[in-house]
């Protein structure tokens, strides 16, 4: 039997609440088993970059990413962000390590390509370095990844968080029974998004073809359920979406994703 990993991706509405991100942290760092956590930070790169005078581009909710707005992610994401959950991990006896892709090579992406429009530095994940993540995992380090990987070649690359996080599963998911969360302020897939109580406790790929086709799924939550099913599609064990409380044993307030 493979042993439990636990890989838990963390939405930008807790990280910019201190006390709703100090409780997400107590409730992950008691994860049993081993666990690896990623997080983005785009909303605070974004008030960064206002104050430096750097505008911020999107296209079709995915953030453009030049020269001038890498650096602010880089910034914001391995720096800020990144280092103040490591050092409140290692408050609550966590032994986590920050990482970007490109620390010990973990996570290799490619740069975008240009099609209708140009993303500028913004990656799409070609390999996840297993081998490394597990050493890391066999000697008690929990790795805490931001939306950052590389190219191999020196370039450091945005690259969406959700992204990352479901190539993290399935890379791992050869060595271990995986579950992957996707932990954001809701408390799951809603059936009715005006209704915060309307969780839709179980979806498998019928019944989500079959919310797709009766457009239940809201518009922001069609590109995190591709992930999920890609993932679970490529060995992943199991899928969770909801708020933070969906950490604690016991807890049943949420969406589980199955084949």
């Amino acid at each position: 039997m493979k042993p439990t990993l636990s890989i838990v991706k963390i939405g930008g509405n807790i990280i910019e609440n201190e006390v709703e991100l100090a409780h997400f942290l107590k409730l992950f760092s008691a994860l049993k088993g081993e666990k690896i956590l990623v997080h983005g930070g785009g909303k605070m790169a974004t008030a960064l970059g206002e104050k430096l005078g750097i505008k911020t581009t999107m296209f079709a909710g995915r953030r453009i990413t030049d020269a001038k707005s890498l650096e602010v992610a880089i910034m914001v994401y391995a720096g800020l962000v990144n280092k103040k959950m490591v050092a409140s991990l290692q408050a609550l006896d966590c032994n986590a390590i920050g990482l970007t892709g490109a620390d010990a090579g973990t996570i290799r992406s490619v740069k975008r390509p240009v099609t209708e429009i140009d993303f500028g530095y913004v990656g799409d994940v070609s390999r996840v370095q297993i081998k490394t993540l597990s050493e890391f995992l066999n000697i008690g380090l929990v790795p805490v990844f931001c939306a950052l990987t590389h190219d191999g070649s020196g370039q450091l690359l945005n690259t969406n968080a959700d992204t990352i996080a479901s190539e993290l599963a399935i890379g791992m998911s050869s060595l271990f029974s995986t579950t992957l969360y996707y932990c954001f302020e809701k408390q799951g897939v809603l059936s009715d998004i005006t209704n915060d109580t309307s969780v839709i406790s179980h979806i498998n790929k019928k019944r989500y073809f079959s919310l797709l086709k009766e457009q239940v799924i809201a518009a922001g939550m069609l590109p995190k359920l591709e992930n999920c099913f890609y993932a679970l599609d490529h060995s992943v064990h199991k899928v969770c979406i909801g708020n933070m409380q969906m950490l604690q044993p016991g807890h049943q307030n949420f969406t589980t994703l199955t084949l």
